[in-house]
């Protein structure tokens, strides 16, 4: 399916990582367990991958500054420095620590470093400007109490980051962190923003793929997986927004809700996948089971 370039339409076919979506997700099962009560069984065979811009990098994937090597860790939250040609760590900086549920604690972004500083976001509900060499904090921006999963881009002086529960696309000043801009993504940001031209392209739990004007925080167009469009399980509100009652309805009450959970955004291809862009053609993957080629 060839469509007309220029405004974010379909270039290539969708390329069908698995036959359809009903073979790439299977529906829950209820099976009785043991004792009798029933599970739910959600077999999702496609899951997201985060990937970074220019290249694709892993959370979690170090990055390299000249003679120090960066990491993030989910489980300390606490980015480390630590110095490559020794191993030795050069400084840490600790974040906000959560003792009752263990839930906004720790890092799944990746840092961005930029003229010497450390640009990350946490899940304890903060991005952090850090100083390369020191370790010493130099500026944070709090979220609303929602985690910064993706990883901040950085350019021109600006960061842009994403956030999860407040759903918001900001653009943050370099140096001291004030707000520039904010962009109601109405789902939450898991997507790290690709910069290309005076667009930043990101994704988002509600199935659609944003560019968005770096200069006026505007949108400039978007792209709505079918799932999206479809709504099978009518998980969205009529303007994109979670439609919260529906998507977290209780069914057990317990840890298994979160498969509920997974299950669901794939009906509506959530895309969680972070964009890549070259040669005016935009790139990224969708719980659809899809990789995606926009122009």
């Amino acid at each position: 399916m060839h469509l007309e370039a220029g405004t974010g339409l379909v270039l290539l076919a969708r390329r069908d990582l698995q036959r359809s979506l009903a073979e790439t997700v299977e529906a829950p099962e209820r099976r009785r367990g043991p004792v009798g009560r029933h599970r739910v069984v959600a077999r999702p065979q496609a899951h997201p991958h985060e990937g970074l811009q220019p290249r694709a990098r892993r959370p979690g994937e170090p990055v390299h500054v000249r003679e120090r090597l960066l990491e993030d860790s989910a489980s300390e939250a606490s980015p480390d420095a630590i110095r490559t040609e020794t191993g030795l760590e050069k400084w840490s900086f600790k974040t906000g620590e959560d003792p009752t549920i263990h839930n906004q604690v720790g890092f799944q972004s990746s840092p961005a470093v930029v003229d010497g500083t450390v640009y990350v976001g946490c899940r304890d509900a903060h991005v952090y400007a850090i100083d390369a060499a020191t370790g010493h904090k130099k500026w944070d921006y709090p979220t609303s109490k929602s985690w910064v999963i993706g990883t901040p881009a950085v350019r021109d002086g600006v960061v842009y980051v994403g956030t999860s529960d407040s759903s918001r696309f900001m653009a943050l000043d370099a140096k001291n962190g004030r707000l520039r801009f904010n962009f109601d993504a109405k789902a939450y940001v898991f997507s790290s923003a690709a910069l290309a031209g005076d667009l930043a392209y990101v994704g988002d739990h509600n199935g659609r793929l944003y560019a968005i004007d770096i200069k006026s925080g505007k949108l400039a167009w978007e792209f709505q997986a079918p799932g999206s469009k479809a709504d099978p399980r009518k998980i969205l509100n009529s303007d994109g927004s979670l439609n919260q009652e529906v998507l977290y309805a209780p069914v057990f009450g317990d840890f298994e809700e979160m498969y509920i959970g997974i299950y669901k955004f794939t009906t509506i291809g959530s895309i969680m996948s972070s964009p890549v862009v070259d040669k005016g053609v935009v790139y990224f993957g969708s719980m659809d089971g899809n990789l995606y080629a926009l122009q």
